[in-house]
């Protein structure tokens, strides 16, 4: 089963598989790299948030109502997003989840992982998002490297990760590499690159480290708008 990954920019990502999707970090409104509008999206059944900094948390809000979307984040900050207007029955368990936990809607997995970073609320966190017919994507929102990444990778053997490569805020690209090594993954999508100045404008250096630390697994660059199918 074939499975459809769209990069917005920044760290926000749609994945689907027939008429089953999800989107990550939703920093749609104000992304300076983004070139669709919010009411643009796709239909979508849940968003899941990694933390609540505005490039991440970003239209939450506006899509999971808008859409009666599932909103996956973590308790703290679904307390956040439902004083911002996020209709509370749209939270798992009405409060959030936890890292470690797991929850299931529309045939997909998520599962809440922890990362290296900070929140207004909550603790950071990532993703893996299994999808219906199996596929497995593993987003580590920001975050900085960890050697806990392969237990990530033996626990649930993504086959792509999604993860930060700029620098200043997140992993660099070296970090990044290594992350690659250390999770096993087969392909890597890079992300968190290129949307202000502070962060790196491209993907070479990251795709030069990767052959060195991780020779195994295929670096695909992706530009904002871009749809691939995996």
């Amino acid at each position: 089963m074939s499975v459809s990954i769209t990069w917005y920019g920044h760290s926000c990502f749609r994945i689907s598989e027939n008429d089953t999707a999800a989107i990550i970090d939703p920093f749609i409104t104000g992304n300076p790299k983004c070139p669709v509008k919010t009411e643009d999206i796709p239909p979508v059944d849940a968003v899941l948030v990694t933390h609540d900094h505005g490039d991440h948390a970003g239209d939450a809000v506006a899509l999971c109502n808008s859409r009666n979307a599932l909103c996956a984040c973590v308790v703290g900050t679904a307390t956040n997003l439902v004083a911002r207007g996020l209709r509370k029955d749209l939270v798992p368990g009405s409060s959030g989840f936890n890292v470690g936990g797991t929850i299931t809607h529309k045939g997909m997995s998520i599962t809440m992982t922890h990362a290296f970073h900070t929140s207004e609320s909550g603790t950071p966190v990532g993703y893996v998002l299994k999808m219906p017919g199996g596929f497995t994507i593993y987003h580590a929102g920001d975050t900085g490297i960890f050697g806990d990444m392969s237990l990530i990778g033996e626990l649930y053997s993504p086959d792509v990760a999604l993860l930060p490569c700029g620098g200043f805020y997140t992993m660099d690209a070296k970090q990044a590499a290594l992350a690659c090594r250390l999770l096993g993954v087969p392909a890597v999508i890079p992300m968190h690159w290129g949307t202000f100045g502070l962060l790196a404008q491209n993907t070479d250096e990251f795709a030069g480290e990767v052959r060195v630390a991780a020779p195994h697994c295929r670096v695909i660059a992706m530009v904002p708008g871009q749809t691939i199918t995996l």
